[in-house]
Formats: C-alpha cells, structure tokens, sequence
C-alpha cells in the first residue's frame, strides 16, 4: 500500500495569512507631537490641564498599554489611563490630565509615560511654569480732598504683569459710608504687561476706607487684589470761592442798607448763589435776600441787602450760600460794621457836617463884630 504524504502549502493560503495575523509596529514610530498647559502659566495653588498629542507615523498598528503623568511640581488630580488599546497607523492619540500646582515660582518637568507593551515605553518631559505674580491696581486720579456728599471721580488703573494673559477683569468697590457708581466695572481679558482704566463717581457719607477689589481669572482659577484708598475729608482747592468785598452801609431811617460785590475766586462755578444779613440783624423788604445765581470763576456781580439792628450792635455779618455741581449747600460769612457810613448818610444823620457849620457861622458872626467895633471907633 502506498502511504498519503501532505501536497505542498498553496501559495494562495499563505498570502491569506499574512493579511489576517496583525503586523506590530516599531516603538519608534510612536511619537509625541505636542504638549500643552492651560493656563499657561499657573499660579501656586492653581488647577489647569495637561494636554499631550501622540502620533503613530508608522505602517503598522502599535499595541498601547496605560498611560500616567509623574509629578514635578504639578500634582495630578485624576487617575491615569489603565489601558489604552492600539493607535493604528497614521493615526493621533491625545492624553488629558488634571493637575494642581503644589509648588513655588519655577519651571517643572512632569514626566508623560506611555506603555508601548512589548515595544518599551515612551517617556516625554512637559514643561511647567508656576508664577505666583498677582495683578495690580493703583488710583490714577482723585481729588485733592474729600467732602461729606460730595461725588467726586475716581479713576483705577489695574496692570497686568504676569507672562501669560488674564481673562474676566473686573474692579469692585468695598465698604461702608458711601456710595458708588458703578457698582462694579469689567475690564475682561488683560495681556501680558497690558492695562485698562475704569472710572468711580465716589459720594462719601463720612471719613472712611474703600477697597477697590480687583478679580481675575487665570484658567479656571479665581483671583482676588485689594486696593485700598482712605476717604479724608479737608478743603478742595478747586472748590468755588464767593468773595464779598467793596460793602456800604448806609442808614435809612429804621433800616440798613448794604451794598458791594460778590466775586467767585475759585477754581469751580459756585450756584444758586444767595446773599442775607444773618443775626444779630433782621432782613426786611425789600431786599430780604439778594439772588446773585451763578457765579462762574472769576465772575462779579453786584449785590443789596435790606436789615434791621437793635441799638448798640456794632456789627453783623452777611452770609453768602451756595451749591457746588452736585447740590450740596455751604455757606461764608463777611462781618461789616454799621459805622461804615457814606458822606451823604453823615450828613443826613447830623455827623460831623453840621458841627463844621456850626464852627463856620461862630468865626463869621466874630469877624462881623470886630469890623462893627472897629468902625464905630473911627
């Protein structure tokens, strides 16, 4: 009997088994194509996310096994990736891990590991920068002083210093004894070394301290600076300045009536301008008080009040009221004295004229008599 003996392998078959069993690539063709930070820069303390590209520029398929971040400066917060499966030819795979900056200002390198299985394990070092630089607020502009109800403008200026851009600027004023308009303003997103101003119509009720409060973010993490301006209270040298000056009094049976000039030396228009005799005279008609209205700076005008005083006063003041822009009332006293007498009101009140004429008629009637005698001498 003759024995079966096995034919030779078809070629066809063979080719067969080389399209099924898979073909595993080089490590080398597993590579890191980018890596990135946000926020770019993190401060101490900050959350963000690192981000790493991975490419398979090979032929063939490459089996993957887990995939981790090691710490250096960063702490990551999630937990890696247990197993990953295979990235085919061509093909990118990306890595997302949370991290938590736990150290100071520096530059770190947290380390991503790849496990290629039987193909070793790809190892890239990620570049993390921690700064700790805050933004900055100062006051650009304000008044010289403060005054009780009186709004005055506040201009902040807030800096951005740090290395990488800041998003969802926005100042927010603090405190108590005041009131403020806006109550807050948004500057939104600062470069790096940019800047942005917003401006604060501040009322203060009394003395006290505002806390310009300055909010960022960088990334998702909220920031907080403090600025913090004391509200004093003392005199505008810009302020309106009503000047009384050039007054006559003059006596008119039971009354007094009082001329001069207004004038406002001051820097800012004075309103609603009034002028009264205040006590111990008493206004009468019919010039109780004497409207000037506005006076702008260096501006005159003329002004007359009508008063009654008892015997014996000597002097008495005339009070001039005013309002600055945002209606708030002062007032200044000029005392003038009720000797301060006109010719004319001398003479009609029996002064020093009569008794010069008086002197007058005695050295005639003296001259006449020393003419007759000498006559009747002769």
């Amino acid at each position: 009997m003759g024995t079966d003996r096995p034919g030779p392998v078809p070629a066809l078959f063979i080719l067969v088994c080389l399209f099924v069993s898979p073909v595993a690539g080089a490590a080398g063709d597993v590579t890191v194509t980018s890596v990135a930070v946000d926020p770019a820069v993190l401060m101490p303390g900050d959350e963000g996310t690192i981000t790493v590209a991975v490419q398979n520029s090979g032929p063939s398929t490459v089996p993957l096994g887990g995939a981790r971040l090691y710490e250096d400066g960063v702490v990551p917060m999630g937990e890696p990736y247990p197993s990953v499966g295979d990235i085919g030819a061509g093909l990118n795979r990306t890595f997302t891990f949370a991290v938590r900056a736990d150290a100071p200002n520096g530059t770190y390198y947290p380390r991503f590991s790849l496990d290629l299985r039987e193909n070793g394990t790809l190892s890239h070092p990620v570049p993390v920068r921690v700064d700790g630089t805050p933004l900055t607020a100062s006051v650009a502009d304000r008044p010289d002083a403060f005054a009780a109800g009186r709004t005055a403008e506040i201009t902040v200026r807030v800096g951005n210093p740090r290395p990488n851009a800041v998003s969802g600027v926005q100042v927010v004023p603090q405190g108590t004894n005041f009131t403020v308009t806006p109550s807050s303003a948004f500057l939104g997103a600062l470069a790096p070394d940019g800047s942005g101003t917003v401006v604060f119509n501040l009322t203060p009720a009394a003395e006290t301290d505002v806390t310009f409060r300055v909010v960022w973010r960088n990334g998702i993490n909220t920031h907080t600076a403090d600025l913090v301006l004391p509200v004093a209270f003392g005199e505008d040298k810009r302020q309106a300045d009503p000047v009384i000056t050039n007054v006559e009094v003059a006596a008119e049976g039971d009354i007094y009536r009082a001329t001069g000039d207004v004038m406002n030396v001051g820097l800012e228009p004075a309103r609603s301008v009034l002028i009264a005799p205040g006590a111990p005279a008493t206004p009468v008609d019919p010039f109780r008080v004497y409207v000037v209205g506005t006076l702008d700076p260096d501006d005159i005008s003329t002004f007359e009040v009508t008063f009654e005083a008892d015997a014996g006063v000597e002097e008495v003041p005339l009070v001039v009221e005013y309002r600055d822009d945002d209606g708030n009332l002062y007032t200044a006293a000029r005392p003038v004295s009720l000797e301060n007498r006109t010719g004319e009101e001398a003479a009609d009140a029996g002064g020093p004229v009569p008794a010069v004429a008086a002197g007058v008629l005695v050295i005639v009637a003296a001259l006449a008599a020393l003419w007759y005698v000498r006559r009747w001498r002769r």
